[in-house]
């Protein structure tokens, strides 16, 4: 006769089915939890690109090249201008073909880079808005570039005659953009949520 030692205990098929399903279950859910792509595109990138071009437009249509209206006495001002540079009329004394060709290739490279990080975002998080924002600017500017040769600029913040560089609305949402990522960088972005007890 076999000792108590030797007798092995039977596997418990419900236990084992249990965790199974358990496990199965959770694979599905993650698997089906929808990424938040198409809620950053459309939700910020494609008004943000929609924003600035209505308002180029509007510009463009109403106002003569460097006419300037003022909107808070000598510290804001609307100024119709085009910028064949970059953001902020960087590289506009760059030669044309230099220009446009560094332009195109940077503004292209950078939109399929900001495409695949908003691909990969798991959650609505600050660098993912920060992306799908900069996003929006940069094919904004890349629109103006494509269609019109240069980007047209409005927005005038002055003390007096000390200017800062006249910019628009893609602009704009490129430099929240880039101050949001740099935040999350100071501060940090926590993945999980709290857990009580």
């Amino acid at each position: 006769m076999k000792g108590p030692s030797s007798v092995k205990p039977l596997p418990n098929p419900l236990l084992g089915q249990g965790e199974g399903r358990e496990g199965e279950g959770k694979s599905v859910a993650g698997a089906g939890s929808p990424r938040p792509f198409w809620f950053l595109i459309g939700a910020i990138t494609i008004p943000v690109v929609v924003l600035d071009q209505a308002t180029k437009i509007f510009v463009k249509t109403h106002m003569e090249l460097y006419q300037s209206i003022p909107i808070v006495r000598n510290f804001l001002d609307i100024t119709y201008t085009q910028n064949p540079g970059a953001a902020f009329s960087m590289l506009s004394e760059a030669p044309p073909w230099v220009r446009e060709a560094l332009l195109m290739l940077l503004a292209s490279a950078a939109i399929l880079v900001l495409l695949v990080l908003i691909v990969r975002a798991e959650r609505v998080s600050a660098s993912s808005v920060a992306f799908a924002m900069i996003l929006g600017g940069a094919s904004g500017n890349l629109i103006d570039r494509a269609i019109r040769g240069r980007v047209i600029d409005f927005v005038r913040v002055h003390y007096y005659d000390l200017n800062y560089p006249v910019f628009n609305v893609a602009d704009s949402a490129i430099s929240i953009g880039v101050a949001l990522i740099v935040l999350a960088a100071i501060f940090g972005e926590s993945d999980d949520a709290p857990q009580s007890g």
